[in-house]
């Protein structure tokens, strides 16, 4: 569904290992974005949990063209690999001048992996403006463990992000991503449909790896969120260095020798 030139690059995964989301903004042509709204007006069929997205979605439905546009099957490629499962998607609809802001929350329970990740997919067919009430994100909070709606009870975090976007714009975000919907204060339905994405391989170097020691990468990696406690955000850093080294299989990769110094264990000396 895709070639190499649609792929992420290093860089680019960093900053979504960083940042826990990837914004594509106006990637859905005009086109589509008009047939959308009667689409999702009608709705689109579920699937069972774990169906293969060739699946999932027909050839020629409005769902199969937009996971197969060049430059979103060329990220969901770099990030869930090839032949993923859908394990649910949901069509929001916020009526004008209606709607309760969501609480803020991650859409999984208590998630121990270290080295996977499922991906969201996040379709928004027209523009979305400040008070349409767009999705509101954390940036950085996604590899933090929390269980669902944990966080619910946090009505503000310095640095959170409130989704304002144009037509057609795609956000792809880490399944642990602290986020929820807005109130809609406008005159104008906000739609949205949601896709998750499960990998059915090792997500070890997927994308255009050519860049990746470029000094970038590290820099994207070792970026640091308004939010985050002195003391407690450092271990932020630390699971980011665990899963980039699951990302690239490599073993070595650090940040000022953070995971280093912690998992260092010489081995006892025979006269010991």
């Amino acid at each position: 569904m895709t070639t190499s030139k649609h792929l992420l690059s290093s860089v680019q995964v960093a900053r979504f290992a960083a940042h826990g989301y990837l914004r594509m903004d106006a990637v859905v042509p005009a086109e589509m974005n008009a047939r959308a709204i009667e689409v999702l007006d009608a709705g689109i069929p579920g699937v069972p949990y774990g169906t293969p997205l060739l699946a999932a979605f027909p050839e020629g439905s409005f769902a199969r063209s937009l996971v197969e546009l060049p430059p979103v099957a060329g990220a969901l490629r770099s990030l869930v690999g090839p032949e993923p499962t859908v394990d649910h998607h949901a069509v929001h609809i916020r009526e004008p001048h209606g709607g309760e802001a969501q609480p803020l929350h991650g859409d999984a329970i208590i998630d121990v992996r270290p080295d996977a990740f499922d991906v969201q997919l996040m379709y928004y067919p027209h523009e979305v403006t400040a008070d349409m009430g767009g999705t509101l994100s954390v940036p950085g909070s996604h590899l933090r463990r929390t269980n669902e709606s944990d966080t619910g009870r946090y009505q503000n975090l310095r640095g959170q992000t409130r989704l304002t976007c144009p037509a057609g714009t795609v956000v792809l975000l880490h399944h642990g991503l602290w986020h929820g919907g807005r109130r809609n204060d406008s005159d104008t339905r906000r739609y949205m449909f949601k896709i998750r994405f499960n990998p059915t391989v090792a997500q070890v170097r997927l994308w255009n790896t050519a860049d990746l020691a470029d000094p970038a990468v590290a820099a994207e990696l070792s970026a640091w969120f308004p939010w985050y406690e002195t003391a407690a955000g450092r271990l932020e850093i630390y699971n980011r260095v665990r899963l980039w080294r699951a990302l690239t299989g490599d073993a070595t990769f650090d940040i000022d020798h953070w995971v280093t110094r912690v998992s260092n264990r010489p081995s006892m000396g025979s006269n010991a």
